[in-house]
């Protein structure tokens, strides 16, 4: 499985962007989807991730409420609509594919779970 991510870019403080993440190579709808960021001299940092149901899905505590994570089958891309954008948000974000083995597992926030990694996108939150 190939992953793209995009959608990235820079925004005041306050704006919304939507983030994508489209699959290539593989049976996409098998695999729980997660959005994980990395800022500039720290670790990575869970954001969301949505099981193989649409219906389950989960947040990081500094995200929850404000970002929300979908996707959509039929165009074998999930997305991460995110909301007052705080400067602190400001990261790279990778989407990250992994097996779960049915449609009600819920998806890992470990990204040792994670089979398969996107290139990147870089959001740029300023003051």
């Amino acid at each position: 499985v190939q992953l793209q991510a995009s959608g990235g870019g820079l925004v005041q403080a306050g704006a919304s962007l939507r983030l994508s993440c489209t699959a290539s190579g593989g049976t996409f709808n098998n695999y729980a989807v997660g959005w994980f960021r990395q800022a500039p001299g720290k670790e990575h940092e869970f954001v969301s991730a949505i099981g193989r149901s649409t219906a389950i899905t989960t947040y990081g505590a500094s995200v929850k409420g404000r970002f929300t994570i979908s996707r959509d089958s039929a165009k074998n891309t999930v997305y991460l609509q995110m909301n007052s954008l705080k400067p602190e948000d400001t990261a790279v974000y990778y989407c990250a594919a992994g097996r779960v083995p049915g449609m009600n597992s819920a998806p890992a926030i470990d990204k040792a779970q994670y089979e398969y990694w996107g290139q990147g996108t870089l959001v740029t939150v300023s003051s």
